[in-house]
């Protein structure tokens, strides 16, 4: 049996690995997010596929170690031979300059985009340390996180942390007697609804977003469905990147 646990699958690049994953055979497919897609369950009635869905507000951290708790006791551990977490939740905003943001604004993205990823990945190696099912962490990052971007310094902060803490875990697995794999994967600049949500915020809080509306205007965003294939070939591949930091752009021909 194949287990995969997903954050933020209700819409966007979520729901495109979500749906590519239900064409997998022998797979039970975890959702987190704070909306069910129905489409997606669904779908997974259709292909007969193991499909449970928890509603979950990934900033309230403090109730991620009782979810995974729950989570684990429709995992069959003994029968399992590939178990999988991708940490894909995000949150841009706020997406203004740092002094005209809120302290709970950015406790917010704080939590969502780094805090949550930090603590499912420390309660699923602790509810698979004595598998030797392969494990297989992916923690969807940014770009942002790699260089400084005006406006988005919680966020941007938030995705480098991320991406140093995917190599601290992968450097802590190598010495465990059943490690899982983790990397920090980047995907680009896709056709989201963050997207939507990037170019309709105000240029006196994003100066760049006139570049991104241009990104949309001359084709130049991936769509979701590509990224997604990537991340779920990446499931199964033998050259999987343990251990770092990486792009989509690596895996696009």
């Amino acid at each position: 049996m194949k287990y995969t646990i997903i954050t933020g699958s209700s819409r966007g690049l979520g729901q495109a690995i979500a749906t590519q994953l239900l064409t997998k055979e022998a797979q039970t497919l975890i959702c987190i997010s704070r909306n069910e897609n129905e489409e997606l369950k669904q779908a997974a009635g259709q292909h007969n596929i193991g499909y449970h869905f928890y509603a979950t507000d990934l900033s309230n951290v403090a109730a991620l170690p009782a979810l995974m708790d729950e989570i684990f006791t429709t995992i069959q551990l003994e029968e399992a031979k590939q178990i999988h977490l991708i940490n894909n939740a995000g949150l841009l905003a706020p997406a203004r300059p740092l002094e005209r943001v809120e302290s709970d604004e950015l406790q917010k993205n704080v939590n969502v985009n780094l805090a949550a990823p930090m603590l499912l990945t420390a309660e699923f190696l602790k509810h698979t340390a004595n598998s030797p099912a392969d494990k297989r962490i992916i923690n969807v990052s940014s770009g942002a996180g790699q260089r400084p971007i005006y406006g988005w310094s919680c966020y941007g902060a938030a995705k480098a942390g991320l991406d140093l803490f995917s190599r601290n875990v992968a450097v802590e697995q190598a010495e465990a007697a059943h490690p899982a794999k983790i990397c920090s994967f980047g995907p680009g600049i896709m056709d989201t609804a963050m997207q939507g949500e990037i170019r309709s915020i105000d240029k006196n809080d994003f100066i760049h977003v006139d570049t991104f509306r241009r990104y949309k205007e001359e084709g130049k965003l991936l769509a979701p469905d590509q990224v997604a294939k990537v991340i779920v070939d990446l499931l199964e591949s033998t050259d999987f990147p343990d251990g770092k930091v990486t792009d989509v752009s690596k895996y696009l021909s």
